[in-house]
């Protein structure tokens, strides 16, 4: 399978932008580069690619980067850091120190933070340059990347399709070669849908391998975390080992065991695969995924991998209206303050409005029913990777649509009953706190871009990566656009 074109009218990316992160960090390590040459290279780029998919918001002043990079190459030794003089734009969801953080939202489309988030601060102290952000939808909320802040970003391949979302921005960034690695976010598919929907990586960590924060709550917002993406899995352990250890003021993370790059050295020695589907029916899946995704699961016997179909027993319905419950009394339970306030309230999208208006509904039992049926599809995963060592799924339920659709209203004839129904698919890997990458696995008729789902056992985050990279080697195209 040949991987189509992009459909933008865009000029080759130069021989620097198209290196992986892990090889121009190694140029800069060794001098082969300096750090002005490949800034300028991705400033250069951003010029001419950034107008046609606005994918990068609160671009900085190129003088302001440029003296950052010539700083950097006048300061460095032998013991830089793993990013060091690595261009990066940051998720607009996460708080830069001086730096516009918007949330995509009109009410902070001013607000510049004084101090950074957690994983942020890990990537400027290793010597990464923060050169702006990467556009997300109204505070992360569906997986459609437009706002009214700064307008829609547009899918890598196709200028009339959605990039996916929250981290929207982030992977067409990465597709088009205009950063060399990326981080995002993922509570319901955040970092996989829009990876799948451009021909990228996308990696949800564990739970509490990368400190969230800071912020107002800190022991029970459980399912959000933050996490690498990348044009290839090597890259994005490179990020993953910057952002991911123990962070004292995030008291429900822990430490890493070891390097998630180093780890990758040693290759995958094949394993189980139980391949889920649309269990057996339960999940509404357009036309054309499930085989993207069984040819996919075809090319992992060239890696040791076997995979059997499984249906779990588990009321799948009853644990997305948990998903449901504990999303709204965490997102919407957040959302509240700005609900409250008359002047802001009418610049929330509708929603943000249904998240919080629902949030105000709940009671504790149901919050606590809600997290009882979590912990019982907990105990059912763990049962399952007693025997298999990989969960398989579909990535998303549908192809990237038109991107003035805000979001699907049906899918394979069944209507959707939310704004984010029709992502079921990536609720199962948040409420079990698993590990989830997103592998590409080709593009329909019509050219569109597909993903899958590698879920793994809680804390297996190495192994995940290592299976990611060992199918990495059986694609017949690069990703990226």
């Amino acid at each position: 399978m040949m991987r189509p074109r992009t459909k933008h009218a865009v000029p080759a990316a130069s021989d620097i932008c198209r290196l992986s992160a892990v090889e121009l960090a190694d140029a800069i390590r060794r001098k082969k580069l300096s750090v002005r040459e490949v800034v300028t290279a991705f400033l250069d780029r951003i010029d001419a690619v950034n107008p046609l998919v606005n994918a990068i918001v609160s671009l900085r002043d190129r003088a302001d980067i440029l003296r950052e990079a010539d700083a950097a190459d006048i300061s460095r030794t032998d013991g830089t850091g793993a990013l060091f003089g690595l261009p990066i734009a940051i998720k607009d969801l996460a708080s830069t120190t001086g730096l516009r953080t918007s949330f995509g939202s009109p009410i902070f489309a001013d607000f510049v933070p004084r101090e950074d988030d957690f994983f942020v601060e890990r990537i400027r102290d290793t010597g990464a340059i923060i050169i702006g952000k990467t556009n997300v939808p109204e505070f992360g909320l569906g997986s459609n990347t437009y706002n009214n802040v700064f307008g829609p970003t547009l899918n890598a391949f196709d200028p009339a399709l959605t990039a996916g979302g929250s981290s929207g921005g982030a992977a067409v960034a990465l597709a088009l070669d205009m950063v060399p690695v990326a981080d995002g976010s993922d509570f319901g598919g955040s970092l996989r849908n829009p990876a799948a929907w451009n021909n990228v990586y996308g990696f949800r960590p564990s739970q509490g391998l990368v400190p969230s924060g800071p912020d107002f709550e800190v022991f029970h917002a459980q399912m959000g975390v933050e996490g690498p993406m990348g044009r290839n899995v090597a890259d994005m352990a490179l990020l993953l080992d910057v952002q991911a250890g123990y962070h004292p003021q995030a008291p429900l993370s822990y430490e890493k065991q070891g390097s998630f790059l180093e780890g990758l050295a040693t290759a995958a020695t094949g394993g189980r695969i139980a391949w889920l589907g649309d269990l057996g029916g339960h999940l509404p899946i357009e036309p054309g995924i499930l085989d993207l995704c069984e040819a996919a699961l075809a090319r992992f016997t060239d890696v040791s991998f076997l995979t059997e179909p499984l249906r779990p027993d588990f009321d799948f319905e009853a644990l997305w209206q948990a998903f449901v419950t504990l999303r709204q009394a965490s997102s919407g339970c957040a959302l509240k303050v700005h609900y409250d306030d008359p002047a802001r309230r009418g610049l929330l999208k509708p929603e943000a409005v249904w998240e919080v208006e629902n949030a105000m509904r709940l009671t504790a039992p149901q919050i606590r029913g809600a997290s009882v049926v979590r912990t019982s599809w907990y105990r059912t995963l763990l049962s399952i990777f007693d025997r298999f060592d990989l969960i398989a799924l579909p990535t998303a339920q549908v192809f990237p649509f038109d991107v003035g659709t805000h979001w699907p209203r049906e899918v394979g004839g069944r209507a959707m009953d939310s704004y984010h129904r029709w992502m079921q698919v990536s609720a199962f890997a948040t409420l079990g706190g698993c590990p989830a990458v997103n592998v590409p696995v080709g593009f329909d008729d019509r050219g569109r871009p597909m993903g899958m789902q590698l879920v793994g056992r809680p804390r297996g985050d190495l192994a995940v990566l290592k299976a990611a990279a060992a199918y990495e080697t059986t694609l017949p195209w690069p990703a990226g656009a």
